[in-house]
């Protein structure tokens, strides 16, 4: 169920008058419910013009960890991306509440373990929430009052693809 709502100018506006703006989808915790998350955020964050790095590496992070660390067979994960006065929140909970979510240190050649220390890096905030059991929900802030870069492919920016051929 993906569900989608935009203050509209008839409706009041939020208290520092920003539109909010809110999406929200329930996946399945598998692998390609992690990949159908990052892709998701990406086409939502397009159409609200919403820079889309480093947003859809922390989707992408948080929807592997649901879907990697947090699955209960028959239980699905809910990705919720939602703006307030400049402030772009990205919220995964999942139903593995008695599991709170800790940065690791990884292994120098291992496969895993890395991802809490990429959104750690890259989110202006983020942390958990304990919700009703069995969830939890891990959340990250990203400031958006900065401008998007036209010369970045994945600033958000109208015509920021370059012209260039790849080399």
């Amino acid at each position: 169920m993906i569900q989608e709502t935009t203050a509209s100018e008839a409706q009041p506006k939020p208290q520092l008058g920003n539109p909010s703006r809110n999406f929200t989808v329930q996946l399945s915790p598998t692998r390609r419910g992690a990949r159908l998350a990052r892709l998701l955020a990406t086409e939502q964050l397009r159409s609200w013009a919403i820079p889309l790095d480093p947003a859809r590496q922390i989707v992408a992070e948080l929807a592997t960890n649901a879907a990697t660390h947090s699955r209960v067979p028959g239980r699905d994960f809910r990705l919720t991306l939602y703006v307030v006065a400049g402030i772009l929140r990205i919220e995964v909970s999942d139903t593995r509440g008695d599991r709170p979510p800790l940065p690791q240190d990884p292994t120098q050649d291992g496969e895993s373990g890395r991802g809490l220390l990429i959104v750690e890096a890259l989110a202006d905030r983020w942390g958990w929430d304990p919700g009703p059991r069995p969830r939890k929900t891990v959340w990250a802030e990203l400031v958006l009052d900065r401008a998007p870069n036209p010369g970045n492919p994945n600033s958000g920016a109208r015509g920021a693809f370059s012209q260039e051929p790849r080399r």
